[in-house]
């Protein structure tokens, strides 16, 4: 069963009164409410498995977006949510105003507040459930050791770059010309 809008709107019968925008070719399966304003561009594929979804007002799921709820609780969307091309979220809970990027992954045990940013080709996977504060940005691999992690992400970007520079450019020497 699709929900759109304030409305009850079976997936069968969706009058012109509905104000999200969910394009033919999209894969629904299970129990989803889709909030009114949201686009679901084709090719996205949203699967109610267990659970029901959840998605808010103003929400942008792109091509090739997966939205997967394996669990018995509903996973619920925010509003004014971007799902980029090739995204694959599985997140139980996602607050307002998030951006998933492009071919990000995020997992079952991840609970997303508001303003976050999961950068592209990103995989959030912690092994216990955690949920991201607010303003929370990432951009590699999360495995929610949070600090620790950026961290040793920075110490290795550093050291990559004094590996690198010196093969493609010139460098100054020590005594500063």
């Amino acid at each position: 069963m699709i929900v759109m809008d304030s409305n009850v709107i079976s997936k069968g019968h969706l009058p012109q009164v509905a104000k999200a925008v969910i394009c033919q070719d999209v894969d629904l399966k299970g129990e989803i409410t889709i909030g009114p304003s949201s686009v679901v561009h084709p090719k996205a594929t949203i699967f109610a498995l267990v659970g029901p979804i959840v998605i808010g007002s103003g929400c942008i799921i792109e091509e090739a977006v997966i939205i997967v709820n394996r669990r018995k609780e509903v996973m619920r969307i925010g509003d004014n949510n971007l799902f980029e091309i090739g995204c694959r979220v599985e997140s139980p809970a996602i607050g307002n105003n998030n951006t998933v990027s492009t071919r990000a992954r995020v997992h079952h045990t991840v609970r997303i507040s508001n303003f976050c940013v999961i950068g592209a080709g990103c995989l959030v996977v912690p092994t216990e459930d955690e949920t991201l504060e607010e303003y929370t940005s990432v951009d590699g691999i999360w495995s929610g050791r949070g600090k620790v992690q950026e961290t040793d992400l920075r110490m290795k970007h550093a050291e990559y770059l004094r590996e690198m520079l010196p093969k493609f450019n010139r460098l100054r020497r020590g005594d500063g010309t």
